[in-house]
Parts: structure tokens; sequence; C-alpha cells
């Protein structure tokens, strides 16, 4: 779904999964320090948004989800998964409720799947899920920004920022009372430096919540069953994942960042050494440089140096070994 913010003076689409948004408009470290500094809004409007509404609707996403939600209070934030059978990551929701709708916005092109899954989980419960993302749009709105959300809107308030779920149809009017806009790229940035895993982008098909430092911000320990719990909790109490997520400080003097899936190595085994992890998400950050975050083998040393296909790579721990 195509923004009509694309006519915004300098936009330059974005590809691939984020596809119908800006990835800059013309100034991608500008855009980063504006949103570091509280000002200006991000359009997230090709994200998917899924609603579920009924007075039964808390309780039974609790069963579904892997975050406790059965007494999620009013415009409180969460996040949460669903696992398949085999506890891999298979959606991620952003959600919040308003007393009489649970709001959630998802990756884009997830949602149809998503609501397939929920409806076919209904059963008798008094719960009704709808696919809203033809007439919601979502829009960032950074930490410390004093934009005034419309009325009626609902907004999930985080420490990053607040994400609102606005008509579609008054997406062009905020803009001009909310910018300067942002780009993705300057979104994207802000979440590789926060260590924020994003699904399809730090997941693949067998990723597991403990390997990105998921358990708790979405999966709760102490909740009731939920699909593929029994491999939470069996790695929670008996092992370890096999896989970490690192930051990684990329070689500033390279030209190109290296792509996701780029393999990385140790650097004393050099570039033909064993593969021992991979490129998730790479950005120039206005402060930090390149920077990246990336998958590596649980048991990749914390102090090692590494390689990123040929550039010198350093990392920092997000999930302990």
């Amino acid at each position: 779904m195509k923004s009509p913010l694309l006519t915004l003076p300098g936009a330059v689409p974005a590809e691939g999964v984020d596809e119908g948004v800006a990835a800059h408009y013309g100034d991608l470290f500008r855009e980063q320090r504006a949103l570091a500094d509280g000002t200006g809004f991000v359009d997230l409007s090709h994200r998917g948004v899924v609603t579920v509404s009924g007075p039964e609707r808390l309780g039974w996403l609790h069963l579904l989800l892997t975050q406790h939600v059965q007494e999620l209070p009013p415009h409180q934030a969460t996040e949460a998964l669903i696992l398949s059978a085999n506890g891999h990551i298979e959606h991620a929701l952003y959600l919040v409720d308003d007393g009489e709708t649970t709001w959630a916005h998802v990756e884009p092109g997830t949602q149809e799947a998503l609501v397939a899954y929920l409806e076919s989980m209904k059963f008798f419960y008094r719960v009704e899920v709808a696919d809203r993302t033809e007439d919601i749009a979502v829009v960032h709105l950074p930490a410390g920004s004093i934009t005034e959300v419309p009325e009626g809107v609902a907004v999930r308030e985080t420490p990053y920022g607040r994400d609102l779920f606005l008509p579609r149809g008054d997406l062009e009017e905020f803009a001009t009372e909310a910018g300067p806009a942002a780009g993705l790229l300057a979104y994207e940035a802000l979440r590789v430096e926060q260590h924020r895993p994003r699904l399809g982008f730090e997941t693949d098909h067998r990723t597991i919540p403990h390997e990105l430092g998921w358990i708790g911000s979405a999966v709760h320990l102490q909740k009731g069953c939920y699909r593929g719990q029994e491999t939470v909790a069996r790695v929670q109490n008996l092992g370890k994942p096999p896989r970490r997520l690192v930051f990684l400080h990329l070689d500033g003097s390279e030209v190109h960042l290296p792509v996701p899936g780029t393999e990385l190595r140790l650097a004393d085994d050099g570039p033909d050494g064993r593969k021992i992890g991979f490129i998730t998400t790479s950005v120039r950050h206005h402060e930090l440089g390149p920077v990246a975050l990336a998958l590596v083998k649980r048991n990749v040393p914390v102090d090692a140096r590494l390689l990123a296909g040929d550039t010198a790579a350093a990392q920092e721990t997000v999930v302990e070994p």
C-alpha cells in the first residue's frame, strides 16, 4: 500500500518488505538527529494493523500469545509473539488495548496469515478479529515528542516513543502538523542502536525467543500454556539457545555496508575461516558510524574480533552466551 507521504519533498521510496513508505527524505543523518532529539515523525503506514474486539478478547489472546495479557490495563503497551509448535517465532505483535479493542501492528505483509491463524482459534469465544490495514496507518513519534495526538486515536506509549493508529485518511493532514518527516532508514538506525530485534530481519525459520533477548519484553515466563511453550521452558530451565544476538561496530573505512546475510568469521581465522554467524541488519548511525545487528553461535567468545565478509567488526553483547 503506497503512502501518500511519498509525495513529500525529497522522498525516496524504501524497497523490499518496507516498500510503500519513504526510506529517507534527502538527509539521512539530519533525520536521525531529529528523531534522537524528539522531533518529527516516521511514516510506518506500510505495517499491518489487526484488531481484536469483544468481551473475551484479552483472555482469549492470553491463551495464544507468549505475553501475559489477560489483565492488560487499558493504554499500556506491550509486545508478544506467536510461536510454532516447536517454539520458533512466527509472528511479532506490538499491542495496546484501549478498554474496548486490542490494537496490534505487525510486519508488512504478515497480517493476512496472522488473521487467518487467529480466526482458526476462535472456537466459541466472543471475539472479533479484523484486518484494519486498509483504513488505519501506523505513525511513530519519537521519545520526547510534544506533537499532539489526535483525539480518539489508539496510542502505544513505549520508552522509544509513541506508535499511533491513525485513520489512513488523516495521514497527510497529520504530517503537516507533526513534521519534519524522517524516513525508515533513520528509524532503523535507532532501532539497531537500541538492540531491538525485528521479525524477518533478526529472525529466520528456526529462531527462538531466547536468541534475540525477547524473554521478558515479549515472552512471559510465568504465564499459562501456549503453543511452543515447551521449547521456551526447556531452554530457560535446562540449556542455552544455540545462537545469540550481538551488536557490531563495523570498520568505518569501508565504503559499503555488509548486507544482511553476510557471513561472519573469527578475524584470527581470516576470510576463509569457519562461519560463526551472519549480519541481520546493517545501518549507518549519525554518531556511531556503521553498525549492525548479527546472530552468532552461542560459544563465540564475547571479546572475539570478527570479520563480516572483508569488513572488520567489534562486538558488544546483547544476549549473554
